[in-house]
């Protein structure tokens, strides 16, 4: 007796000798994760670590769903709560859709056909959950990268614009600078004219040209007098001039400032605004110069996109357990009692028809016998009277045709209803 008590019995050793003396806990979190029947799963104590392990697929895609989608959403609005509220409600809703096709998934009485039918929209849910969750773990993986990139596409931007307004600027700095230059060259003109005539005096009266005599003279006052006619002259002329080689100086001026301005501002609004879409165009650049980014970004991909599957994988790959049978076996039973009682509630209330139509049956057959019985007398009594001549207080007879007439409208019925 106390070996028995301890476990074993001559000297042999028992599996109740190794149970633990706990006892068992009454639910289980990751058997609720996975979606299990708990209080059947209990009985099969060889399937608890196959829905244990089942559970935590299934907790561990909870988790990776929700780190990624609210690390992707603090990298477009930098916000951490908004971030955090994003990531435990997208994780929940990944959560409950793998929970619900793995529960109702079965794997005793259904075809592996029929398995891959129901898992095939989570495996495509999958594989774009995996692309999008997997986008903001690359560019966190090659910022260094990225940053360079970003920093030569922003530059090859300033420069593509640089280029936009100096064509949109062209025509009216062209035409700014050939405005000057006609200006320039008349002024030029003018001043040429007043040096040589103010020179042609000088030679004159230093003997050094004109006549070779020196002195002032009738004829060195005549040139004296000729340039200071054409300074008085051209004086105004030469005022407007320089007044309208400034303005266009001052519009040439004006552009360019408005053009560095406008340079300035792109530049640093580019600078400021390097977002979400910037950072990712650099990254499809990146794996378009450089292929080992490329084959990384897609085993990034495909390996979120297989942690993604694995809860609908997990419970495709999954042998046949007597937990599974059991279920099958309840669902089944429970199925076939209630298509049983629908049948034999189907079949009453068909005999219930059945018996109402025979029993209204025979009634109008009764009702129809005994009208025509009346019909009989009535009809009868009419053809008596029209014999005896009663029918009317007309003198004279009626024919068989008003006999007719008048049993059909006191019985109202057609000839086809008389008997």
């Amino acid at each position: 007796m106390a070996a028995n008590l301890n476990g074993h019995s001559n000297g042999v050793y028992t599996y109740d000798s190794f149970r633990s003396k706990k006892s068992p806990r009454e639910t289980k979190f990751l058997w609720w994760c996975a979606g299990a029947h708990q209080e059947l799963l209990k009985q099969y104590p060889s399937e608890h670590t196959k829905y244990s392990g089942l559970g935590g697929v299934l907790l561990a895609t909870f988790v990776l769903a929700a780190i990624s989608a609210g690390y992707a959403l603090y990298s477009i609005f930098e916000n951490v709560w908004a971030a955090i509220v994003f990531a435990i409600i997208w994780g929940l809703i990944i959560f409950n859709f793998d929970r619900f096709l793995v529960s109702t998934m079965r794997k005793y009485g259904v075809t592996g056909k029929q398995q891959w039918l129901m898992a095939l929209p989570r495996l495509a849910l999958a594989v774009l959950i995996g692309f999008t969750i997997a986008r903001p773990l690359e560019l966190k993986i090659f910022e260094k990268e990225i940053n360079v990139k970003v920093a030569e596409n922003m530059h090859t931007k300033i420069q593509n614009n640089d280029s936009l307004l100096n064509i949109e600027n062209k025509n009216l700095v062209n035409s700014a600078e050939a405005e000057r230059n006609r200006l320039t060259l008349r002024k030029t003109a003018v001043e040429d004219t007043l040096h040589n005539l103010q020179q042609s005096y000088v030679r004159e009266a230093d003997g050094t040209g004109g006549s070779m005599a020196r002195g002032i003279e009738q004829l060195t006052r005549l040139k004296m007098d000729a340039y200071t006619n054409a300074v008085q002259q051209y004086t105004p002329e030469l005022a407007q001039l320089a007044s309208d080689i400034r303005a266009q100086d001052s519009i040439l001026a004006n552009a360019k400032a408005s053009l560095e301005q406008k340079r300035k501002s792109y530049e640093a609004s580019v600078q400021s605004n390097v977002g979400f879409l910037e950072r990712n165009k650099a990254l499809s650049d990146l794996g378009d110069e450089e292929s080992s980014v490329f084959w990384s970004c897609l085993l990034l991909s495909l390996l979120i996109i297989l942690i993604e599957a694995g809860p609908i994988l997990s419970k495709m790959i999954m042998p046949v357990g007597p937990y599974d049978i059991a279920l099958a076996s309840g669902e089944l039973s429970q199925m076939a009692a209630a298509e049983n009682e629908m049948r034999r509630e189907k079949s009453t209330v068909f005999d219930k028809r059945s018996a109402y139509y025979e029993r209204k049956k025979e009634i109008s057959t009764d009702l129809i016998d005994q009208l025509t019985e009346l019909q009989k007398k009535y009809i009868k009594e009419e053809i008596e009277k029209w014999k005896a001549g009663n029918f009317d207080k007309k003198t004279e007879k009626a024919t068989i045709d008003e006999l007719l007439k008048k049993i059909q409208e006191q019985l109202q019925y057609n000839e086809e209803h008389l008997l």
